[in-house]
């Protein structure tokens, strides 16, 4: 059954470094922007499933604070962007 965890946790890798390539190619800043939320998405999906594969719950309150954080980061690079800052 870990085989099935293991395997979603490296399709969402896959899935990252797609993402990561439009990170670094995107032609607009919002691009950038929205490639970089996707990145911390997926990177969040992970944890929480390697969470559920080793069975370790600090993992998933890992996850939850740099969800927060990413959240809060997004807001203000697109406060920046829009030139609010």
């Amino acid at each position: 059954m870990i085989d099935v965890w293991i395997l979603a946790v490296f399709c969402l890798t896959v899935l990252m470094a797609f993402a990561v390539v439009r990170l670094v190619l995107g032609p607009t800043a919002p691009d950038r922007v929205i490639a970089l939320d996707t990145v911390n998405t997926l990177v969040i999906a992970s944890m929480i499933l390697l969470g559920v594969v080793f069975q370790e719950i600090i993992i998933v309150d890992v996850a939850i604070v740099y969800g927060l954080l990413s959240f809060v980061s997004t807001l203000y690079i697109a406060k920046y962007i829009g030139g609010e800052l």
